[in-house]
């Protein structure tokens, strides 16, 4: 299957439509030609590929935002080490599709790092025994180096991680998106509805010009049939570092995540309060979960976790019972 054009008309039909290349909205188009000639039709070799990879992957979770700013690569990376760290048995590992603002390298202490390449694909980067990374980070000559790629490239980029990553048997693969709704999106979502998404987890902050840009995310998820596990509000109050009090950084005027949550019928996982300390621990590539155990932010990702691995055995128990 082609990549859907970087730049489609207004009014585009779409590849799989009848109409694909040939309506008066595809003049101009540059990939009007590949459309009409019915290419885009033909099953997408990638997607059989991915399946057969993540076939020892029992969940496959998005971590979503559609606003930046958001601490979702944060969220991220508190998720996956607290999934580690609950049970060392449980193998997590963390797949970084920000193609253009990589961030995983850095927050989970391994920046710098190179993957290698073996008979049985790449090998990803471990931070510890049960948690291992690929970002494209990795592949960067700098973390200043600027990935100017459009969206064929980028997609492709993605197939090759769920597809070529020698990932072994895991538990848990987190996948940390960019913000919005675009190419790395519907990629990922390509791809891994053959394999089985576990579902998605929507990050968003008490503001409302964020919980805006959620509310679209969680309008993509249902558009593009992805179960969505829950909603965190991040930075839901301001903790001092010193005296312990707390204050509302971004107020929540119309409820923040909580009462979205309750008009939107998405299960509300629980928040998160905003920590400097926690903060600079992530920019440092420090484990939060072992350098400030007694971090608020910490207690409440534990409690989240729980929550998202009880739904996700409930889920599993679920698919058993129905084969």
């Amino acid at each position: 299957m082609a990549d859907v054009p970087t730049e489609a008309p207004e009014h585009c039909p779409g590849t799989q439509s009848d109409s694909a290349g040939k309506a008066s909205a595809c003049a101009g188009c540059p990939n009007q030609n590949i459309c009409a000639s019915g290419a885009t039709k033909a099953p997408d070799p990638g997607i059989a590929l991915v399946k057969e990879r993540l076939e020892c992957v029992k969940h496959k979770i998005l971590v979503l935002s559609g606003k930046g700013g958001v601490g979702k690569s944060t969220m991220t990376s508190l998720l996956s080490r607290t999934l580690a760290a609950d049970d060392p048995d449980r193998n997590v590992a963390v797949l970084d599709i920000d193609i253009c603002g990589p961030s995983q390298p850095r927050v989970l202490g391994v920046l710098g790092e190179q993957v290698h390449q073996s008979g049985s694909g790449w090998s990803p980067v471990y931070i510890e025994d049960n948690l291992s990374l690929m970002s494209i980070g990795f592949l960067l000559a700098s973390p200043s180096d600027a990935v100017i790629w459009r969206g064929p490239k980028k997609n492709g980029m993605i197939r090759q991680f769920l597809s070529e990553v020698d990932w072994g048997s895991l538990d848990y693969l987190i996948l940390d998106t960019p913000p919005g709704t675009s190419d790395e999106h519907l990629s990922a979502t390509t791809y891994l509805k053959g394999a089985g998404i576990t579902g998605a987890v929507v990050i968003t902050t008490p503001q409302e010009v964020a919980l805006l840009d959620v509310r679209k995310e969680i309008d993509f998820c249902r558009k593009v049939n992805i179960p969505i596990l829950g909603t965190i509000e991040n930075m839901s109050l301001f903790v001092c570092p010193k005296c312990k009090n707390t204050a509302e950084i971004f107020p929540a005027l119309t409820g923040g995540a909580r009462q979205m949550a309750k008009d939107l019928d998405i299960e509300f996982l629980g928040a998160v309060p905003l920590d400097p300390l926690l903060a600079r621990c992530c920019d440092e590539g420090k484990n939060p979960l072992t350098d400030m155990p007694e971090s608020p932010a910490v207690a409440a990702v534990k409690n989240i976790v729980s929550r998202i691995v009880e739904k996700c055995e409930k889920n599993e128990r679920n698919i058993s019972s129905a084969e």
